[in-house]
């Protein structure tokens, strides 16, 4: 069982918009949680743009994240230096910044569990080509 699984925006969509197809997913997938689920700012704000169909949606999950339920790590210096690595690298999909921040917040902490709704991170490899542990579909 993983301690510590990064989150991408979609699972937390899905999360806080119930007719999302992935909602009985996400529900599932946090209720069976252990460990730590960890984010990042650029995550927070496509997931509030996401949910601004809702007001009350963007304020529960905010309140969620106050909460605690996510712990939030910004991109330091090193991570800034793998983004501007990352985004050519990964032109033809191409790579946006939030997902490069993802691949630079995994690498930083020794993992390679993320939690995503989106088939990028098939094709994305840790730094030592490595491929990641999408957990959302799976167990967690």
């Amino acid at each position: 069982m993983p301690a510590t699984v990064v989150v991408d925006s979609g699972p937390l969509v899905a999360l806080f918009d119930k007719d999302d197809r992935f909602h009985a997913d996400a529900l599932r997938f946090i209720q069976r949680l252990k460990g730590r689920a960890v984010s990042n700012l650029a995550v927070v704000t496509e997931v509030s743009y996401l949910l601004d169909f809702s007001q009350q949606a963007q304020l529960n999950f905010w309140q969620w994240v106050r909460n605690g339920a996510l712990v939030l790590i910004e991109p330091d210096a090193a991570d800034w230096d793998r983004l501007l690595e990352l985004l050519p690298k990964y032109a033809d999909r191409p790579m946006d910044f939030t997902d490069a921040t993802l691949v630079a917040l995994c690498e930083r902490l020794g993992t390679r569990d993320i939690a995503s709704v989106d088939s990028d991170f098939t094709v994305y490899r840790y730094r030592n080509r490595q491929p990641f542990r999408n957990l959302f579909f799976g167990e967690v």
